[in-house]
């Protein structure tokens, strides 16, 4: 093609920045909305796809009226919710129902919508860091392990035992004649769980900093039913028990430590001989430009700078951060001394990758 005939490329508009700032100042307020409907159970309710009024939607999901009314108004302006003007009827079609609604147990985007919220309420705390440095502990977010177990309920929950476990040769058949196993930074303990119950030969171990969460999972295992599984609050920044388990798990938890180089080298050094490690972490690269094309780089600084970043600093820590990306992960890897790493990734989960390593 002649160059000098190509049509030239569109000169952008001058206020193309600012309309692209209005539609996020929109979007961030509809996930606000989108969070509140996934807690109060309304995407649950309209995911049948049956049309109703503002008062049938209430009463379905056994709420005010008037605060469902004006939330439904911020569904219909973001074209979330059909709305017919006629009859007032309001309907969640499928495919948004799809993405929105706990019918998805690997989909629902709207548990992802409850960061924003939860991640809001220390944004005074975390501005005076930015001007004095330090950070925010992890005992200033009250639902901070709810979401993240919602979270971890969608990406590895789902697929441990018919996924993920099958990724190590041979482990399925030693789980199920019985082996140690430790989960270290387990939240409250879902996936724990799931593994306990399916191996009843095995032991299971969960530490965790926060005692709130550690208490929570020994609860809820209590619950279960379950005898082959503790939960521990425990600060892994100098834990040092060598050669105590055959099976290591660390899920979305590294980089949230003070300091994750020491937490490897300790994990490497409580591994059996013949010890697996499965570390499950953010798939983001360690260059921010690399991420620019991400469909979740913005989520990932920003949980980062609320979060991840801020408690680790909070206990004088290293600060990483969420997005310490791949290439940082498997050098510190390597430096703890896992010389075999593996990475996998599931079509299901854009968030993370799956480093593999045994020793």
């Amino acid at each position: 093609m002649c160059v000098a005939c190509a049509t030239p490329p569109p000169t952008p508009s001058p206020n193309a920045f600012a309309d692209r700032l209005l539609e996020t100042l929109n979007h961030g307020m509809t996930t606000l909305f989108i969070s509140i409907g996934h807690r109060t159970g309304l995407f649950d309710v309209m995911a049948d796809g049956e049309a109703r009024t503002s008062h049938g939607l209430a009463e379905a999901a056994g709420l005010n009226e008037r605060y469902v009314r004006e939330w439904l108004g911020g569904m219909v302006v973001a074209r979330i919710v059909e709305r017919d003007p006629a009859t007032g009827l309001h309907r969640l079609p499928p495919e948004h129902a799809e993405c929105l609604s706990r019918k998805s147990p690997t989909a629902n985007m709207a548990v992802y919508a409850q960061y924003l919220p939860t991640l809001a309420q220390v944004e005074e705390q975390v501005i005076e860091c930015f001007r004095k440095g330090g950070g925010v502990p992890y005992e200033a977010y009250p639902r901070f392990h709810e979401v993240m177990a919602e979270d971890s309920g969608q990406s590895i929950l789902p697929v441990i035992l018919e996924e993920v476990v099958p990724l190590f040769p041979g482990l399925h058949e030693r789980l199920e004649q019985g082996i140690d196993v430790l989960d270290a930074g387990c939240g409250r303990g879902l996936v724990l769980m799931r593994l306990a119950a399916a191996y009843p030969r095995s032991r299971f171990t969960g530490y965790d900093l926060s005692a709130e969460a550690s208490a929570r999972a020994a609860a809820e295992a209590g619950r279960r039913g379950l005898h082959n599984i503790q939960f521990i609050q425990k600060d892994l920044t100098h834990w040092d028990e060598a050669g105590s388990f055959d099976w290591i798990t660390a899920l979305d938890a590294i980089h949230d430590q003070a300091r994750p180089d020491l937490v490897l080298a300790a994990i490497r050094r409580a591994l059996r001989p013949g010890g697996l490690f499965l570390m499950q972490d953010i798939d983001a690269s360690s260059e921010p430009v690399d991420n620019i094309g991400h469909p979740l780089g913005a989520m990932f600084y920003t949980i980062s700078c609320m979060h991840c970043m801020t408690v680790s600093l909070a206990q004088g820590g290293l600060g990483l951060g969420a997005a310490w990306g791949v290439q940082l992960a498997e050098s510190m890897l390597r430096q703890a001394g896992f010389d075999r790493i593996r990475i996998h990734r599931f079509p299901h989960d854009v968030q993370n990758a799956y480093f593999l390593m045994d020793v």
